[in-house]
């Protein structure tokens, strides 16, 4: 199956903008002739496997290398850079040239930026006296559409830089991503922001329409209604709890990237001891997409039921006489079989996790800590996590959630606790820690926690759960429902107003704007006023873009796909992130060792 996701049944023309992506690399390739070597940094190759398959880069007489420290082997005289502009893969080009230069081999070396160049890394490579070999170029490539309906910014560390790091360029890549979709589908005209880099984004995206307009003519309605733009920061409960949907799971336990998981051969049946392969998850797998939402309880259900169903089938064709249109429809079943063993194989494999004492009782702790209830219970759990040196992410998850749900931990266990994990974990810890409390996400209790009244306010708990037939988004995670996807809810369901004392007690501003033509007309301060008004010209629903800004999980993405598809809702919701994370994904980016 490709790799590259089908996106035919996109709501927006994602196609067009990922033959653009294709096109603008294959034109940057055509202009450098002859035969040519494509070093790319490996983070970005998986990117752009989501974008162009490999056989059509290597019709363009492109030999593919990834950039590592090591020294290049290829006998191209032509040597492309593509890379995103980071300062440690800058050594690693310069280390490159240096090693070709000491063996006195002469090549032309260019450089592309993606999605921009950027002075810092310039500078390095002015002081590393390689400059004046390399002809500069950019790969503008801001978006990756990893799903019909999940768009990617691939900004994978925008979380920690804008929390920890104070730099907040990532802001302007989202601004600048969002702008060049209202380049192909109009001036998006309702802007609604929570979180300080969301109102930021909004404002960057208005000085872009002001300096660079997309003329949108006076009668076509724009194709994407309502941009939401939601803070990382703004709900960090959600991200740090144990994901129960199926595809959310795969990612706990797998690490979904780029829309594959890459596992041992012999976990997909296959009689190759040691071999990796990479498994493709997107919704060109029809039975993927049909089950890849649903809470993994129902899903092991909804697999036996089929491979009952299928065996029932071959014994009636193989002991009853049957007609040709019926041994057709046998066939056809048939067809089927190769995403039906692929996904029998990884639901096994799923089981062996969450069928473990440990995976049980920590989904028990994270409810009991969400509920607020029971402190010194939580506490102790924690306490004991890290005396038995469980592994650093699985505690810092928990601690998270805690110091969150409880507005932080009063000073003296906060600094029982903090010496606790370095006497466990090591010294080097210390920058760890002191990154999780420069984000706030680990401190020391100043004011009473108001989680109690965020979470009553937003239903954020729901008893008696139907996962199998559920009628609310949090079956997701068997009970709790993302505080993220509630304001999604709230927006465009009676707008932001009705909560706007609870929005008051989330972190960080927010706004509503108008914005384009319609900037004079009075406010909506409900999307369903204006979806009948807003209706695309061909009769299909109206599209709200969701952004998160630091980064989504996916039992999120399913969240709103069951919101999109219930009864009575006015629009399509579309997602863009800049990355899809997990709790594991996010904690191991404050993870530094000192020394």
């Amino acid at each position: 199956m490709a790799q590259i996701p089908n996106l035919d049944n996109a709501p927006l023309n994602l196609t067009s903008l990922r033959e653009q992506s294709q096109k603008e690399l294959l034109n940057i390739l055509k202009n450098i002739r002859g035969k040519k070597c494509l070093v790319i940094d490996p983070k970005l190759g998986s990117s752009l496997s989501s974008i162009i398959q490999t056989s059509l880069l290597k019709e363009h007489g492109v030999e593919l290398r990834h950039l590592s420290a090591d020294p290049l082997q290829t006998d191209c005289i032509k040597v492309v850079f593509l890379v995103r502009s980071q300062l440690d893969l800058m050594k690693f080009i310069c280390s490159n040239v240096h090693d070709d230069v000491s063996k006195g081999l002469q090549r032309e070396y260019f450089v592309y930026f993606v999605p921009r160049r950027t002075v810092v890394c310039e500078k390095i490579l002015e002081e590393e006296n390689v400059y004046n070999l390399m002809t500069i170029g950019e790969y503008p490539l801001y978006i990756v559409p990893l799903d019909e309906d999940v768009l990617s910014f691939e900004l994978d560390l925008a979380y920690k830089e804008s929390q920890v790091d104070g730099d907040t360029s990532s802001l302007w890549h989202i601004a600048k991503a969002i702008h060049k979709l209202e380049f192909s589908f109009g001036v998006i005209p309702n802007v609604r922001a929570k979180g300080k880099g969301s109102v930021r984004v909004a404002d960057i995206l208005n000085r872009m329409q002001a300096e660079e307009p997309v003329n949108s003519p006076d009668m076509v309605v724009p194709e994407i209604n309502t941009l939401i733009l939601l803070d990382r920061e703004v709900d960090m409960v959600t991200p740090m709890l144990s994901q129960l949907t199926y595809e959310g799971l795969l990612d706990e336990c797998l690490h979904v990237n780029n829309g594959s998981v890459e596992l041992d051969a012999s976990i997909m049946g296959l009689q190759q001891e040691g071999k990796k392969i990479k498994v493709p998850l997107n919704s060109s797998d029809k039975l993927f997409k049909e089950i890849r939402d649903l809470n993994f309880e129902v899903v092991v259900q909804i697999l036996r039921q089929k491979a009952t169903s299928m065996k029932q089938d071959y014994t009636e064709v193989t002991t009853t006489t049957q007609s040709v249109s019926e041994l057709k429809d046998f066939v056809k079943k048939l067809n089927s079989l190769p995403e039906m063993t692929r996904h029998i194989n990884l639901a096994q494999h799923l089981s062996t996790f969450t069928s473990k004492p440990a995976f049980l009782g920590q989904l028990d702790m994270e409810h009991t800590i969400v509920e607020a209830q029971s402190y010194d219970i939580c506490f102790e759990y924690i306490e004991e996590l890290i005396h038995k040196q469980e592994p650093l992410v699985n505690v810092l998850r928990l601690l998270i959630l805690f110091s969150i749900t409880s507005s932080g931990l009063p000073k003296k266990q906060f600094d029982y606790l903090r010496r606790e994990l370095l006497h466990s974990y090591g010294f080097e810890h210390m920058a760890t820690l002191n990154n999780l409390e420069k984000a706030g996400l680990l401190r020391k209790q100043e004011s009473k926690s108001n989680w109690l009244t965020i979470k009553r306010a937003l239903q954020l708990v729901v008893e008696d759960t139907d996962t199998a037939n559920p009628n609310d988004i949090a079956y997701v995670f068997s009970g709790y429902a993302p505080l993220s996807i509630r304001l999604v809810q709230h927006a465009v369901r009676s707008g932001w107003r009705p909560i706007e004392e609870i929005l008051k007690l989330l972190p960080g501003p927010h706004s509503e704007t108008r914005r384009g033509r319609f900037s004079s007309s009075p406010s909506y301060d409900t999307l369903q006023a204006s979806a009948n008004i807003d209706k695309v010209a061909d009769g299909r629903r109206s599209l709200v873009l969701v952004v998160f800004i630091g980064g989504i999980t996916f039992a999120e993405i399913s969240a709103l796909r069951f919101l999109s598809a219930q009864e009575g809702m006015a629009y399509d919701l579309i997602v863009g992130t800049t990355k899809i994370v997990s709790g594991h994904s996010l904690a191991e980016t404050f993870v530094e060792r000192l020394g």
